[in-house]
């Protein structure tokens, strides 16, 4: 029988850094709930604004995209609003 030469995707690291960097979570701040979910610096592929301190995030940088959780308008509105922070201006905000 031939042999497939195929490679296979390796399992290990990548698909657990994968994994974890794809985790949400809910957090409170001024009263309002955000859903927040980290963004691997892999998967980071494009140019970002800031809105806490107004510099670009660039490709290949990790980072945090933040949306409103507890929004009146819906689930379609609040992702529609999701923005793009580094993950040390959303500690600060």
């Amino acid at each position: 029988m031939p042999r497939a030469n195929r490679r296979r995707p390796s399992g290990g690291d990548e698909s657990f850094e994968r994994l974890l960097s794809g985790w949400k979570r809910t957090e409170t701040r001024r009263g309002r709930e955000w859903t927040v979910q980290p963004v691997s610096a892999a998967q980071a592929q494009k140019d970002y604004i800031c809105p806490g301190c107004a510099r670009t995030i660039g490709p290949g940088t990790a980072h945090v995209v933040v949306w409103r959780a507890d929004g009146v308008l819906g689930d379609t509105a609040d992702l529609a609003a999701r923005r793009h922070w580094h993950a040390a201006c959303w500690k600060t905000a």
